[in-house]
């Protein structure tokens, strides 16, 4: 007996994913298109960023979120605040062991140099996409409980963002991706897209 297909309503929707993250932007109205980019774009930059401005702070102490005098080249520990005011969850031991540590601020440091530098620039935004939203996570799992809500708070976010600038190739707009994909580099190594 042959089934045949009931047409569901979600069909009419069109939800499937385009071929490729350019389709996002094949809308006939190309101004739409235009500012769609822009928007990626400047929303890319300013994540970015976000990410290079506290590997700033926190190497030289500029008296923002890292007082003055207390940076990373002063001696300071980039991880000591943060993880060692772990809130009382799940991690709350682990972390506390991890701040201050050597492997911590160094992997800490060179991530958010890492990640701002590919975000701003508009380069390696597949690895910055993985590494942006796992160092978000983590960041999350430092502050369980959230404060302000009982499951999500700007982490997640900041994940779900940064996820989805690298899924729609948003380092091509304004940005370094199309020349970064083309090099020698990238081609020899198509992971570091």
């Amino acid at each position: 007996m042959a089934t045949t297909h009931r047409p569901h309503i979600l069909d009419s929707l069109h939800l499937t994913a385009p071929d490729s993250p350019a389709a996002l932007f094949d809308a006939p109205n190309t101004r739409t298109a235009t500012v769609t980019r822009a928007v990626l774009a400047a929303t890319r930059i300013v994540v970015g960023w976000t990410f290079l401005w506290a590997f700033i702070d926190k190497l030289f102490g500029l008296g923002y979120a890292t007082p003055d005098g207390k940076g990373w080249i002063d001696g300071g520990s980039p991880t000591q605040g943060f993880l060692g005011n772990a809130a009382k969850g799940p991690f709350e031991g682990l972390y506390h062991d991890l701040a201050g540590t050597a492997f911590a601020d160094w992997a800490f440091m060179l991530g958010l140099l890492g990640i701002g530098v590919a975000m701003t620039l508009g380069i390696g935004m597949r690895i910055a996409g993985v590494s942006g939203s796992l160092l978000y996570v983590l960041m999350w799992t430092v502050a369980l409980p959230p404060e302000n809500n009982p499951i999500t708070d700007e982490h997640i976010l900041g994940a779900l963002i940064v996820a989805t600038l690298a899924l729609v190739g948003a380092g091509n707009y304004f940005g370094l991706g199309t020349w970064w994909r083309r090099t020698a580099l990238v081609q020899k190594f198509p992971w570091l897209t």
